[in-house]
């Protein structure tokens, strides 16, 4: 780097402050995120940014992309990045990174306790004990696991490694993906409303974006029907939320245990006092371990793009 200047970075996103404090030994950051008057600092700064901080959930779009004429390099902290514009970026010959791999574990543990406490209504139960409910009658019964029917909508890296983890629980796995997957041991549907009809608990897993947008639809719950759960660890954006709310308000599916939500930070308050879901605040990959191994797939990155090496973990679509 000329004259030992750093290169200048934008952040978009949440970030821990650990990462922050690593970035900052070897990069000058401007954090747009936190940013009171976010059009001030871009007129500051935006002619010297050469690379962007992203998140899952935050980063940047066309106008951004396109308003930073220097910019080399978009590293998003985070597997998805569907909140990125990568085609934009792309067109700018801009590439993106991503942390794949690094949470894949952490994320289907999650979804692997969810499938096990939905049905056992194991966040329900914790809640009448803390009540103290307990002395005055016991709970109704919960649904064991074994033997169920589970339908994985996305077999990628979470979906594949949710799938050993329920074949120990004895669950009959299928799954739906746009993608075709070969070779593989389980059922395979060729729509996702046939799987849902046949599923007794519909898990989410597949990318967000666009494209998947409320995939998951009034239609398709009402085909998970009145016995089936959906667990959801991917993107909120993929089930039609107002759907959702309606579907567990109304008791047409058993119940729901969800990590994401559509607006984010935001959980919609009509489920706040429901007791057949569990709601978490998108924590899947919230785990030190991996939050730190994904950090050191953001720093790796940026390093080996400013070192004019190849990148370990670019986006491809």
């Amino acid at each position: 780097m000329a004259g030992g200047a750093k290169p200048e970075l934008l952040v978009v996103c949440h970030t821990a402050p650990f990462l922050l404090a690593d970035l900052e030994k070897e990069y000058t950051l401007h954090n747009l995120f936190l940013a009171e008057d976010r059009e001030a600092l871009l007129a500051e700064v935006g002619d010297r940014i050469r690379g962007i901080l992203a998140g899952g959930m935050q980063g940047p779009d066309a106008a951004l992309i396109n308003r930073l004429p220097k910019l080399e390099i978009i590293a998003s902290n985070s597997v998805g990045f569907d909140a990125t514009d990568v085609a934009a970026a792309n067109a700018r010959g801009v590439p993106v990174t991503h942390t794949p791999d690094v949470l894949t574990d952490d994320v289907a543990d999650l979804g692997m306790a969810f499938i096990i406490m939905a049905p056992r209504r194991i966040a329900e139960s914790e809640r009448f004990l803390r009540a103290g409910k307990w002395p005055q009658g016991r709970m109704d019964l919960g649904t064991n696991v074994r033997g169920k029917k589970l339908g994985i909508l996305g077999l990628g890296r979470v979906g594949s490694a949710l799938a050993k983890r329920a074949q120990g629980f004895g669950l009959d796995i299928g799954f739906y993906d746009i993608v075709p997957k070969n070779d593989t041991p389980y059922r395979v549907y060729s729509s996702l409303l046939e799987m849902a009809a046949n599923s007794d608990i519909l898990f989410v897993s597949c990318q967000g974006g666009e494209s998947t947008r409320k995939l998951v639809s009034a239609e398709v719950l009402d085909a998970l029907g009145p016995k089936g759960f959906l667990v959801n660890v991917a993107r909120g954006t993929i089930v039609d939320q107002d759907a959702l709310v309606a579907a567990v308000c109304e008791k047409r599916i058993a119940g729901a245990a969800v990590d994401v939500f559509e607006d984010e930070p935001n959980a919609p308050e009509e489920l706040f006092a429901v007791e057949n879901i569990i709601m978490t605040p998108h924590i899947a990959s919230s785990t030190g371990e991996t939050r730190r191994a994904m950090a050191d797939l953001v720093l790796e990155n940026l390093r080996l793009h400013f070192a004019g090496k190849p990148l370990k973990t670019p986006v491809r679509l």
